[in-house]
């Protein structure tokens, strides 16, 4: 089964200490409140929730709240990542044409030796 992404982040909440699991965040123009898997990084007119807090969260009076489900995040690339990228290399390679035997000659400012 997988896990949830460690948060290193703390709950905005004073005086809660326990690690943010959830971003909060107010769309004045819509009076909705969203509250969502954790942000990948931290918005200035956002709010990063404990698990705790987000469970108590009430929208203000004629506001919304929508609440989105939370996505379990497994660590490392699936195995349709690592298929996509191997085809990529493959792709690649295929275009790239056989190395040809290096000529000895002048190039530039360079100058190529034979080997006794």
């Amino acid at each position: 089964m997988a896990k949830l992404r460690p948060a290193s982040r703390k709950c905005t909440r004073t005086g809660c200490a326990l690690p943010a699991m959830q971003t909060l965040t107010y769309v004045y123009s819509d009076s909705t409140v969203v509250l969502g898997p954790l942000a990948t990084y931290a918005e200035p007119h956002s709010y990063d929730l404990c698990s705790d807090h987000g469970a108590k969260l009430t929208a203000p009076r004629g506001w919304e709240l929508i609440r989105l489900a939370h996505e379990e995040i497994e660590p490392g690339p699936s195995e349709d990542d690592l298929l996509a990228i191997a085809e990529a290399v493959r792709s690649v390679i295929s275009n790239v044409p056989e190395p040809t035997a290096p000529t000895i000659g002048r190039r530039g400012h360079l100058r190529a030796l034979p080997s006794e």
